[in-house]
């Protein structure tokens, strides 16, 4: 979810943190939901507070040669060609949208985040976030 692996052991060392200081109020069993929705959150809130930094990391370069890729090895010979000029207009298309229409957009379809999470990520009402990714 925060696609850094340095990051991700941060968030879980935190998880460990605080169960260590709440061992008292813990509940053993419910303990997996309370884990998991922990973790979820610091996701959450790291994504919140790294937004700017996450946006300007997006690459979507990085994502759109990685699906172009996979498509590749899909396509026959012969379509190579008609699919390398489809990928770069796509490409080109995805660029000049507005960067409040590139964020959503790209974080749904080229990253696969769903539209609550993309929400919390960029921190826009839920509505927003799905009449920008129609447009």
């Amino acid at each position: 979810m925060v696609h850094n692996q340095m990051d991700a052991e941060d968030i879980t060392q935190e998880v460990m943190i605080r169960i260590w200081q709440n061992i008292n109020k813990f509940n053993f069993l419910a303990a997996r939901a309370w884990i998991m929705r922990t973790t979820h959150n610091l996701c959450i809130d790291y994504l919140r507070r790294n937004k700017n930094q996450y946006q300007r990391e997006l690459s979507i370069d990085d994502n759109l040669s990685e699906r172009i890729e996979d498509k590749r090895n899909a396509v026959m010979p012969d379509d190579a060609l008609n699919q390398n000029m489809l990928d770069k207009n796509i490409k080109r298309a995805v660029e000049k949208l507005q960067e409040r229409l590139k964020s959503p957009f790209v974080l749904y379809e080229l990253q696969g985040f769903k539209y609550k999470e993309i929400s919390k990520i960029l921190d826009i009402p839920l509505s927003s976030v799905k009449v920008n990714i129609l447009r």
